[in-house]
């Protein structure tokens, strides 16, 4: 399929983070890391204990200003391979600046470990003086970890071990995927491009795709199941070694949230599956179609789905983005300045991100737009995560990082903001009902189906723990029975679909990220619902909320926007929305056909 909408010469620019000649001045970069971090051991090395408020403020500045360093050549290394998987050349440089990263990091791990093990009294001292305010929620979460924290030689052992052991993984899988190709039509397409054709209107169209990307899924299955094995594997080593009770916690940890929060949330969403079902059962019926299956799922009511322009996505985005906030659209508007890498490539890394850099450059975003409205969306997704990024990188580098949470509260936020827009605009009832489901299943794939993976998830990890290394069939099984979960009889998961786990980045790269997405869908429309109800006097709330970043904990960040995340009726109120917009979807059907 070729690309004709406008993208295909959308690409980044980093020399932003590295003019040539690129490699001098990143070495230079890891290079000063380096002899910065061999100074502040050698002072501090042992003595963490000693320092006053003042003292261990200015060792968490100098910290943080040689991660900076470290995370500015990794930001490039990152971006210049995600482009080009298959490039020898970046590869080997993304190796390098991770060996050199590992090493710095070796270095400097005695300051956290100290930092654990001061007393509760003397911590609570120490962080109680004015000098320590702007990093009083970071050494704050840093012991939080003090439980599941190994000896110092041992915590080296593991982070040298780490360059050659999971990332080593990670890497792989990256590389093995993208170097997919789908042969779809006599057409050699990226896995993205082969995706993209689910969304399209004739359903010959779509079950060809779906059948071609099976069929591309295979020939690599085994080892991408060998992969997802050691992963596994290698996460219950570190959560056996470090004491955590499930495969979850260490997650839940570092997400600052508790397992009975997070045990909530999955048992508020599975409760509500009718949800989907209901939507699926009243699209089948809208489509005149009697056995939907998993590759009908992103069908468009509507035949006639025009390609949407990269200049007509940009327009509609930045006018949504306007219309609540003209600060909100100015930042989004600078990304399109040599920030964003569109087209889908040979080789290039599949889906979108945001990748915040660091604080002394521009956040970049990746996608692979292909045109579809699903692919509006997705820029309003990860431009709302470059907003956030900019306002929290103005706290430096340790207050920027948000827990994840609250990462997904701005990206989908974005989408709602936009959507929202878009919709007040259409006054057809057929193109209103077209652009209801879209909604509807866009914000089904970030709630239900994330916790779907979720739960997928949890029956292979404890699976792996309890049998030992587990087949692809063994892994299949648990991915259809709990996406079959989801849809009930709405919708037949067929066993095409029995491999189609084995190319998500997410259970490779971020074991147990994904229930993030339900939880950030949820509070965006909690958000959402409160910025509709007070109108323009809710903007600046949710703008610090934003510019707040990881400064504070995901309980006091809430109350910012007025919700209370430890409200278990906080997850119903947020499925109920959901609810509703199927229910507004099943009214405007009816009043179109004549038939409930």
């Amino acid at each position: 399929m070729t690309i004709t909408d406008g993208a295909e010469e959308v690409r980044w620019d980093l020399s932003r983070l590295y003019p040539d000649p690129v490699d001098k001045q990143l070495d230079d970069d890891l290079m000063a890391a380096e002899q910065m971090a061999d100074g502040v051991s050698s002072r501090l090395h042992g003595r963490v204990a000693e320092l006053d408020a003042a003292g261990l403020s200015d060792a968490v500045d100098e910290l943080q200003s040689i991660q900076e360093k470290v995370e500015r050549a990794g930001t490039y290394a990152y971006l210049n391979f995600a482009t080009d998987t298959g490039d020898p050349a970046r590869g080997a440089l993304l190796q390098r600046v991770q060996e050199r990263s590992t090493s710095i990091a070796t270095k400097l791990l005695f300051f956290e470990l100290e930092w654990a093990a001061v007393s509760d009294e003397r911590a609570d001292e120490l962080l109680a003086d004015s000098a320590l305010e702007e990093w009083r929620h970071f050494l704050k979460a840093v012991r939080r970890f003090r439980p599941h924290l190994l000896t110092e030689p041992e915590e080296k052992v593991v982070t040298e071990k780490s360059v050659t052991g999971r990332s080593a993984w990670v890497r792989l899988f990256s590389q093995v995927t993208d170097a997919i190709n789908v042969d779809v039509d006599g057409e050699s397409t990226t896995l993205d491009q082969a995706l993209a054709r689910l969304h399209d209107p004739d359903r010959e169209v779509r079950q060809r795709a779906g059948r071609a990307v099976t069929g591309a899924l295979q020939p690599g299955l085994p080892v991408r199941t060998y992969i997802y094995n050691t992963v596994l594997a290698d996460h219950a080593l570190d959560d056996r070694l470090r004491q955590y009770s499930s495969w979850i916690a260490a997650r839940n940890l570092g997400n600052e949230i508790s397992d009975d929060t997070v045990q909530a949330l999955v048992e508020a969403v599975t409760s509500r599956y009718d949800i989907p079902a209901r939507w699926y059962r009243l699209k089948g019926r809208l489509l005149g179609i009697n056995d939907l299956n998993e590759h009908d799922r992103y069908a468009p009511l509507t035949p006639d789905e025009a390609e949407v322009g990269w200049d007509q996505a940009r327009h509609t985005v930045l006018d949504a983005y306007r219309s609540f906030s003209p600060e909100m659209a100015d930042i989004a508007a600078v990304f399109f300045d040599g920030y964003i890498d569109a087209p889908p490539q040979p080789g290039k890394q599949g889906g979108a991100f945001a990748h915040p850099a660091v604080p002394s450059a521009h956040p970049y975003v990746m996608l692979n737009y292909t045109g579809r409205r699903r692919d509006v969306m997705t820029l309003a997704h990860e431009l709302g995560h470059g907003v956030h990024q900019v306002l929290a990188n103005r706290l430096g580098l340790f207050n920027a990082s948000t827990p994840l949470t609250l990462a997904e509260t701005a990206s989908i936020f974005g989408e709602t903001v936009t959507f929202g827009r878009i919709l007040s605009e259409e006054n057809d009832p057929k193109a209103r009902l077209a652009l209801l489901g879209g909604r509807i299943e866009d914000i089904t794939a970030s709630i239900f189906r994330q916790i779907a993976m979720n739960r997928f998830e949890d029956a292979v990890h404890n699976a792996r723990r309890q049998q030992g290394e587990l087949s692809s069939d063994t892994i299949a099984e648990h991915w259809i029975r709990t996406q079959r979960d989801m849809f009930g009889d709405s919708l037949t998961i067929t066993d095409e679909y029995r491999s189609w786990w084995s190319y998500i980045p997410h259970f490779i790269h971020t074991p147990g990220y994904v229930y993030a997405y339900a939880f950030g869908n949820l509070l965006a429309l909690a958000v959402y619902a409160r910025y509709e109800k007070e109108g323009a006097s809710f903007v600046p709330s949710y703008l610090q909320l934003l510019s707040a970043g990881g400064s504070e904990s995901p309980d006091e960040l809430g109350r910012l926007v007025g919700v209370d995340l430890s409200d278990p009726n906080f997850w119903s109120a947020g499925l109920q929305v959901v609810d509703e917009l199927v229910s507004e979807a099943e009214t405007l059907a009816a009043a179109q056909t004549g038939s409930p």
